[in-house]
């Protein structure tokens, strides 16, 4: 086994046991509050010919939806479950877009885009409430840069700092979303700026909900 692929198992087994029983109703289950993540998809507006992926894909929720709206670009989803990714393909057989997205197994933080799809990076990639269950986000985001090409952008939507809440909303959705592993990250603004400045990028934050959530866009800049 490759020495990547190894040191990502522990996260695959630990999402495959939150999500092995609810794997089947989480899109009716997350409806109500993964807020904004139609909002990136339709910012997405990828070119004729572009490559859009999404880290995190789950179920290939947003990655359906995506190919619909934008028929000229090409789909990819990366996952660390195995049972997401299983329900992911079952969904895009539903919807006959098995030739039109292509599913994979990895580690965000330092997968090949290459050896996992074909493909030496992509023009779109986006993540939709994927950073905060992952402890390293960090690096992921750090990667997914470092594979989007130049000119290309990310799009972000995850929960905010919840700040204009009601300090017991606040209180009762974190310890909530802690039961699936999830962790609002506060300095979620602060450190994607200050990533976004070294490697030279813009990037865009917009609050959506009193802060319950949050949209942000990075763009790569051209060579």
């Amino acid at each position: 086994m490759h020495p990547a692929q190894d040191n990502a198992l522990p996260a695959r087994d630990a999402m495959d046991r939150i999500y092995g029983w609810q794997k089947n109703i989480y899109d009716l289950t997350r409806k109500p509050y993964l807020l904004g993540r139609d909002a990136i998809i339709e910012e997405l507006k990828p070119p004729a010919g572009a490559r859009v992926l999404e880290v995190g894909c789950g179920t290939a929720r947003n990655l359906v939806k995506a190919a619909r709206m934008w028929p000229q670009a090409s789909f990819f989803g990366a996952d660390v479950s195995t049972e997401m990714l299983g329900i992911a393909q079952r969904s895009l057989m539903r919807a006959d877009m098995a030739q039109r997205i292509k599913l994979a197994w990895a580690d965000a933080a330092q997968f090949d885009p290459e050896k996992t799809f074909g493909v030496a990076g992509f023009e779109r990639i986006m993540f939709s409430y994927t950073l905060s269950m992952i402890p390293q986000w960090e690096a992921v985001l750090e990667h997914a840069l470092e594979i989007l090409k130049p000119g290309g952008r990310i799009l972000i939507a995850d929960f905010g700092d919840q700040n204009e809440l009601p300090a017991a909303f606040k209180s009762i959705l974190h310890r909530w979303l802690a039961l699936f592993h999830v962790t609002p990250r506060q300095d979620m603004q602060e450190k994607v700026e200050a990533m976004a400045q070294r490697h030279g990028a813009k990037v865009q934050f917009r609050r959506i909900y009193r802060g319950y959530a949050f949209i942000a866009a990075i763009e790569k800049p051209e060579r």
